[in-house]
């Protein structure tokens, strides 16, 4: 078992506070998270963790080993990104993106297309169930998706990247109130209920034991955004990490306990062509997204 892998599933751990938390962001079982992480506790010849019921918390000693490990896996991601290809890589490259994930693909696909010419890359935005079915297709060779976690088609292999808790998203106008207490009383805003983000919704609200006044229903995060900026009502929304809506004046971002998540992933052809345009890809991502991270 690669020392890095372990050292990877320790900083996850260390990130969320729990196996289970951490599972989805190495793509893991919360089994194998575990068995990992008593892997490396032998490897290392030092408790790591100090349990309590479903959560975790470092041990002194690994609160002082976390900046070292921080080092080695940024030492080591440096190092793979560095070293130069087998072969030029070459040929068409199609990828899709939801639309609040185009920009690090199509910053990603740019910097690709300059170490390596002969790719020709085409990126395409649509949402996450029909990506996926252009995946399963064969019509794109990769996508950047909302993964509902139920990874049923074994033929398709997935690389999370990134997750997104889910927040409240106000206009900055209104008066400071808790979360629960706006969701009673104010417009409410609500995302697609056919889509994963909006069954992500609807278990926040059951979480916050409230029921909101229906207001408006749609299946554009960006359409959603602007109409909360302009005081129409408020939203629960995925906190979009390329988003900025903390330095937004028109805008107030409220959090929510113990918030759902959204999880950003790359899906791709188990048996997939361009497999070392993929890898890249996927490296060229967790480099500009600021992941400590990598196949």
């Amino acid at each position: 078992m690669s020392s890095i892998r372990l050292l990877r599933t320790f900083l996850a751990v260390a990130a969320e506070g729990s196996f289970a938390a951490a599972a989805p962001r190495v793509a893991l079982t919360q089994a194998a998270v575990g068995q990992q992480m008593r892997a490396l506790e032998a490897e290392l010849r030092r408790p790591l963790f100090e349990r309590h019921g479903k959560s975790v918390q470092l041990s002194e000693a690994a609160r002082a080993l976390l900046p070292q490990v921080h080092q080695i896996v940024a030492a080591w991601d440096q190092l793979v990104a560095s070293a130069p290809a087998a072969q030029p890589m070459a040929g068409t490259v199609h990828l899709g993106a939801i639309v609040s994930a185009v920009r690090p693909l199509l910053e990603s696909t740019l910097a690709l297309k300059a170490r390596h010419p002969g790719l020709d890359l085409h990126v395409s935005a649509a949402k996450s169930a029909d990506l996926v079915a252009r995946v399963a297709g064969g019509e794109l060779d990769a996508a950047l998706v909302v993964s509902d976690g139920s990874r049923a088609d074994p033929a398709l292999a997935w690389t999370v990247l990134y997750e997104e808790p889910m927040v409240l998203l106000a206009p900055a106008t209104l008066a400071a109130a808790p979360a629960r207490a706006l969701l009673q009383r104010e417009p409410f805003i609500r995302f697609d209920r056919g889509e994963h983000t909006g069954a992500l919704v609807e278990r926040s609200l059951r979480k916050l034991r409230v029921k909101p006044a229906p207001f408006l229903e749609l299946n554009a995060l960006e359409g959603i955004v602007e109409l909360v900026r302009s005081g129409l009502g408020i939203a629960l929304v995925p906190l979009l990490r390329e988003a900025r809506w903390q330095s937004d004046a028109r805008l107030r971002v409220l959090e929510l306990p113990q918030p759902e998540r959204r999880t950003v992933a790359l899906v791709r052809k188990r048996e997939a062509r361009h497999a070392a345009a993929m890898a890249a890809l996927v490296r060229e991502l967790r480099r500009r997204l600021g992941l400590a991270g990598g196949d």
